[in-house]
């Protein structure tokens, strides 16, 4: 892998995804940060500041709207690209979607985020699955926290030869800790309306091999996402087979019940402890010792950070676009090692 040159990469959006992107690039020995983008003028660019960043604002008007509140602002988004080689969209749902054409008229590669649809960049990107098909592209998208988990899990069992089918069922958390005062629900759950849900068809975005159906619900916390697995194997294997394959991939951390680690807060919790930052699950934290094998049936649960999961992939998805990197294992050590996955392992 060619490090003697880091890539310039332009985060465009300092919110939950984006100043957790812009962390990452900074550990990376490949990579320099050109800057963040935003449109707001609250304590939250003021972090991006504070951690030396680069601070563009959206348009002319919002990084006067910054000026007027003391922020010291280093131009717009034009500004930005200017200064990058690729840039990474992190803006919320739909606006992203919009700043492709000024992405594509500047002939900058970029990356969207899940909540885009497949066909704006006609790409889906896991790295576990679709690394080789993105090297070399103007564009991808990195799926969905959910979509991210179910591709990982179920492209381990497929690597080992043992998928055949699966059904899932999601608990979704119903919105972002830091807006928990601004939305999200109390009291009551609401199922996604049509099965499958969401998740299932966008996983076969990325793989169009899996056979996959999901259902969800939102339910009333914040902490996490949790899933539920059915899985038909191609045989009748053993819990230890299982648990081979999911141990092959790097960004699936088992973890045991009776460790102490029985609830989604007990997990974040060690997050903490392990020093991360925001307290970051960036792996799909599964139940070793609830995992249940009968015969060719496998029964499973796992958790899942909606903040952390697809950073490194968003990593990984920079490297692939700007040839950093030709292989996904390559690319995937180099980022684990960065930001400290493989920790609960080692645990």
């Amino acid at each position: 892998m060619n490090i003697t040159k880091k890539v310039r990469v332009a985060v465009n959006g300092y919110g939950v995804i984006g100043k957790r992107v812009a962390d990452a690039v900074v550990l990376q020995p490949d990579m320099a940060l050109a800057g963040v983008c935003d449109v707001s003028a609250d304590w939250r660019p003021r972090m991006a500041l504070a951690k030396g960043f680069a601070l563009f604002g959206a348009t002319a008007d919002h990084a006067a709207a910054m000026r007027a509140v003391d922020l010291a602002v280093s131009g717009t988004l034009d500004d930005l690209l200017a200064q990058a080689d690729v840039v990474v969209d992190c803006t919320p749902k739909r606006i992203a979607a919009a700043n492709v054409e000024a992405y594509r008229k500047r002939g900058i590669r970029f990356i969207l985020q899940g909540g885009e649809k497949h066909s704006v960049t006609g790409h889906s990107f896991v790295a576990e699955a679709s690394f080789a098909s993105a090297i070399g592209r103007d564009s991808t998208r990195v799926v969905s926290c959910n979509t991210t988990s179910i591709v990982r899990t179920l492209n381990a069992l497929k690597r080992a030869s043992l998928l055949a089918r699966a059904r899932g069922t999601l608990l979704r958390r119903a919105t972002d800790p830091w807006e928990s005062h601004l939305g999200g629900i109390m009291n009551t759950l609401v199922p996604e309306p049509a099965i499958p849900s969401h998740q299932g068809p966008d996983a076969q975005s990325v793989d169009p091999d899996l056979d996959v159906v999901t259902m969800a619900v939102k339910v009333p916390e914040t902490l996490a996402h949790l899933h539920y697995w059915s899985v038909q194997m191609t045989r009748a294997a053993t819990k230890a087979e299982v648990l081979d394959a999911f141990r092959a991939s790097s960004r699936i951390a088992l973890i045991r019940m009776d460790d102490g680690l029985d609830a989604l807060n007990a997990v974040k919790e060690m997050m903490a402890d392990l020093g991360r930052p925001h307290d970051n699950l960036y792996e799909v934290a599964l139940w070793e010792d609830m995992l249940t094998v009968q015969g060719d049936e496998l029964f499973y649960a796992y958790m899942v950070d909606n903040q952390a999961i697809v950073i490194p992939e968003t990593i990984d998805a920079i490297r692939a676009l700007t040839g950093l990197a030709t292989e996904a294992f390559a690319t995937m050590a180099l980022t684990d090692a960065a930001l400290g996955i493989g920790a609960l392992a080692r645990w």
